[in-house]
């Protein structure tokens, strides 16, 4: 750096001539000997050395300027079951990091006998009018099974004690129970008591169903299901466990026989696309186009590694939660399919999903003999 600046006249004199003063910096050095300039004036030398130096100063440092803020991710398209049950968006905040959930107070079987002690299996839960409803099978021969509900300081009651049923859904208008129905494999219908259960769709090319799984319906009537093995027993009809569609008129076609026990399903919130996951420890999650009129598109991998995908659900903004059987764990992906959030803290292995409470806004995980929720910043939907 070079500093040129001129000493005054009271310092030299009033006939002093003006001095140039040379000041080199000394950046980087260790030490720096100071530069001495000198003049004669009428005769006499004077020594420049103590003449005033004034630095430009430096600016002042500014304030760093924000980062800009990214806007809200925009609102999904919601159809059908989404647009009744979630709030406009788009939504500020969705489910990131490692979350924990918690074990809901009351839901355990002991809950509803001391006695009643045997290993259970709860699954398939479904919020429908201020209720929790999902199914409650053990292992034994037959795979018995009842439907209890959970009501928010009420408990846990048994409300169908004989249903046979495993994953739970809601019709095409949102309002009534339906069941994949590994007792009668079949997919089947209550009526508003549950006193009433009818047949929607109970065979395939003249043979029965290998044991129903999970289900979902879209707003327009076509209904997706999927059809392992588990509870199917010795006798199975089916040559492949399929995923299937029963169209508004009943007519049942595969949408896909090459997964080895499909399991949980899900329909997008736009109705656009449907969502089927399996395939046991070398898990994953394909997604099927949906045509207008419900036919369904080849499907594509979305997702990679999931061990023993159970049952998923997806929020109103669109993220998808999918259950890791063994891992006892709930994986939150981004419609794009990157994973955003991890929800653990559960003991037993975890089964399925869905979103209930005031706000819709609490996710319910169903376990081998558990309930467990957890608050989340974003609603979502009822299975």
């Amino acid at each position: 750096m070079k500093i040129w600046t001129r000493p005054s006249r009271g310092m030299l004199g009033s006939r002093a001539a003006s001095v140039l003063v040379f000041v080199t910096s000394c950046l980087g050095l260790a030490a720096c000997a100071p530069q001495r300039e000198a003049e004669v004036v009428d005769g006499e030398t004077v020594d420049t050395q103590t003449a005033t130096i004034e630095a430009t100063p430096a600016p002042e440092p500014q304030a760093a300027e924000a980062a800009p803020v990214a806007p809200p991710a925009p609102a999904p398209i919601l159809k059908g079951l989404a647009a009744k049950v979630c709030p406009p968006g788009p939504f500020l905040t969705g489910p990131a990091g490692g979350l924990s959930a918690i074990a809901t107070a009351g839901s355990e079987p002991t809950a509803l006998d001391a006695k009643d002690t045997g290993f259970h299996l709860y699954e398939g839960p479904v919020w429908l009018d201020g209720v929790l409803y999902f199914s409650d099978f053990k292992t034994t021969p037959g795979f018995p099974s009842r439907i209890l509900a959970y009501t928010a300081g009420t408990g846990v009651r048994v409300v169908l004690p004989d249903s046979g049923t495993n994953g739970l859904a809601l019709d095409a208008s949102g309002q009534h129970l339906v069941g994949a129905r590994h007792k009668s494999k079949s997919v089947v219908n209550f009526s508003t008591d549950l006193k009433t259960i009818s047949d929607i769709a109970a065979k395939f090319e003249g043979k029965s169903f290998d044991s129903p799984n999970d289900l979902v319906f879209r707003s327009d009537g076509n209904l997706y299901f999927t059809d392992p093995d588990f509870q199917a027993g010795s006798h199975k009809d089916q040559k492949s466990t399929n995923v299937y569609r029963v169209s508004p008129s009943g007519e049942v076609s595969v949408v896909d026989a090459t997964i080895n026990n499909p399991n949980g399903i899900a329909l997008a919130p736009d109705e656009s696309a449907l969502y089927v996951a399996g395939n046991l420890e070398q898990g994953f999650v394909k997604r099927y186009p949906i045509a207008p009129d419900g036919s369904v598109g080849e499907g594509s991998l979305l997702i990679a590694h999931v061990v023993v995908p159970d049952g998923m659900v997806f929020d109103c903004a669109g993220n998808l939660y999918v259950t890791e059987h063994t891992q006892r764990r709930v994986r939150v992906f981004a419609p794009t399919g990157n994973e955003v959030a991890t929800i653990s803290g559960m003991d037993k292995n975890v089964t399925n999903v869905a979103f209930g409470g005031t706000d819709r806004t609490t996710l319910f995980i169903t376990t081998t003999g558990g309930l467990y929720e957890i608050e989340l910043p974003v609603p979502g939907l009822p299975y």
